[in-house]
């Protein structure tokens, strides 16, 4: 099952297929307007001469090809420009590709679904490996880590550690001076996808050097650092131990200083790391702007049902073309408390630009990507008494298995109710900290309970199905390090990710559903109430279960 709620970006098609030139049509007559950004998906099998051509008797000048997928990067000033190109029968689809609205937001992953604290404060294959020489309990904030017991990190660090397994973290970025980040961060093969938008992101000119390119070492937005800690902070007396506390970290930055993800950036990183060797991949995001991608939706416009096409399709094959590379493809299922199996109504799509908005009825032919795309195992989240979280989605047919994400409203009645050891304790940027107000400018101490900080690094307490699947992650490569053969190829370790995928569910803890089965969440509206369907083998609730780093490394069936 696969499965994530955020829309990845649009990318299709081989390039070096063999199908004959599609026959010229000549443009038909046309106007220029303003200058616009368009994405131009190829017809399976289309030789790239051929869509080229297309794209220049429709009025089009391609900037960029994703060669893996046959997505193509078009400038045009043609008004008729998408309409004429797809006119050709090179062309599988095409749609505008314009980053709208100005939104200064945090992180998708933590908007007001996922509640960001912020908020909340308001109000070798078979053969066991040597043991390595970590001792996970002795970080500094080891006692915080609630998540780590849960899922028995300590004890699998015993026999595997994430050494030799390359995982990539597709987010908004990666601070790599952060001394709990630096030494696992790949400076080699990280990337960044994105460019800063001002219309979005603010002028580029507040950027240490003033251009609107970041370089594939920064997280100007905080959530990719934390999910990256999560996965693997390593065990050097800093702060604290990720579940892969060997592992290296590759940022493959396709999200935008605010939050945004759109289709471009998130399909080159993933074919990316298809090419280069990457292990597993963490997708805490959905795509921009169609929260639920719906093909034939008679309340949008033609335009819009072709953008959701693109979508759709360019998303699936850029998950294809990865997995089909060896890599292991696993995403959050999201923070809008929704049944995947059966959405219902989506309120907050297109939100680019800001305020086309619109409440339209959806159903289950509608996608929450990549979460519910290809071969994507998706990631519910529990909090530290194991239910699931109130603002977790759910689903029967969409749900692989769960992990610790925290629940800022757990232990209703008691003490520890909407405390911060309720959730997820990871790494954050000092200068995102300053920027958020949560750390003082002036003498570098937090200004509230929700961040710490601690030797030379800054923690930050976040929760969302954002902080769940990187668990999932970290796990998934103690598995490629404990099963896995070593690859001469890329120098270190490779396992399917059939084979990773399998181990991963077949050793996480059943976890039965409610009793009774609908859970009612107190201090939270009706919305908020989900009912569990299934057994305790598999529901819709924790899938196979909530995942174990020790079994995923003592028992490989």
């Amino acid at each position: 099952m696969t499965t994530q709620r955020r829309v990845l970006a649009a990318a299709l098609g081989a390039s070096t297929v063999l199908a004959g030139l599609a026959a010229a049509t000549p443009a038909s007559a046309d106007q220029d307007g303003p200058a616009r950004s368009v994405l131009v998906l190829a017809e399976n099998g289309t030789q790239d001469g051929a869509v080229r051509a297309a794209i220049t008797r429709a009025g089009g000048t391609v900037t960029s090809v994703d060669s893996a997928i046959g997505l193509y990067s078009v400038t045009t000033t043609k008004t008729r420009f998408t309409a004429d190109v797809r006119d050709s029968a090179a062309v599988d689809t095409a749609a505008a590709d314009r980053v709208v609205g100005f939104s200064r937001k945090p992180a998708k992953a933590s908007t007001s679904d996922i509640e960001r604290l912020r908020a909340e404060r308001a109000q070798g294959r078979g053969k066991k490996a040597p043991a390595p020489n970590v001792n996970t309990n002795g970080e500094p904030l080891a006692p915080l880590q609630w998540d780590m017991r849960m899922i028995h990190t300590a004890e699998a660090h015993r026999i595997a550690t994430g050494r030799g397994v390359r995982v990539g973290v597709i987010d908004t970025g990666v601070d790599a001076s952060h001394p709990d980040i630096r030494p696992n961060f790949d400076f080699a093969l990280s990337r960044n996808f994105t460019r800063d938008m001002p219309d979005i992101d603010g002028a580029c000119s507040t950027d240490p050097d003033g251009s609107c390119d970041d370089p594939a070492t920064v997280d100007e937005g905080g959530h990719g650092t934390h999910v990256a800690s999560t996965i693997a902070s390593p065990v050097n007396g800093q702060g604290i131990a990720g579940v892969a506390p060997e592992a290296s970290i590759v940022n493959l930055r396709a999200g935008q200083d605010s939050g945004y993800f759109f289709l471009e950036p998130t399909v080159k990183a993933l074919t990316y790391a298809g090419n280069n060797g990457i292990d597993v991949v963490n997708m805490s995001y959905y795509i921009d702007p169609w929260a639920f991608n719906c093909a034939n939706n008679p309340a949008d416009s033609a335009e819009e049902q072709a953008q959701q096409r693109l979508t759709i399709e360019a998303t699936n094959r850029a998950l294809r073309y990865a997995r089909g590379k060896g890599v292991t493809l696993i995403a959050a299922a999201g923070n809008s408390a929704t049944d995947l199996d059966n959405p219902t109504v989506d309120d907050s799509s297109p939100d680019y630009p800001e305020g086309a908005a619109k409440t339209r009825q959806i159903d289950n032919s509608c996608l929450d990507l990549p979460t519910e795309g290809d071969h994507v195992l998706t990631v519910t989240s529990v909090g530290p008494t194991t239910r699931k979280a109130y603002y977790s989605s759910y689903g029967l047919t969409s749900v692989d298995v769960a992990a610790p994400g925290g629940d800022i409203r757990d232990y209703y009645g008691t003490p520890q109710y909407r405390k911060p050891g309720n959730v997820i304790l990871a790494a954050m940027p000092k200068a995102v900290g300053i920027a958020e107000g949560d750390i003082d400018p002036v003498t570098g101490e937090p200004t509230n309970d929700f961040v710490i900080k601690q030797g030379d690094g800054y923690y930050t307490y976040l929760q969302g199905t954002s902080m769940a699947a990187p668990h999932a992650t970290g796990v998934a490569a103690l598995i490629v390090d404990r099963w896995g053969h070593r690859d001469p190829r890329q120098g270190g370790k490779a396992l399917t990710p059939n084979q990773t995928e399998k181990i991963l569910m077949r050793t996480a803890t059943d976890h039965a559903c409610p009793n009774p089965a609908t859970m009612v969440y107190p201090g939270v509206s009706a919305a908020y109430t989900a009912t569990c369907t299934g057994t305790t083998e598999f529901n819709s609730f924790y899938g196979d279960g909530i995942v174990d780093a020790l079994k995923a490394v003592t028992k490989k069936h």
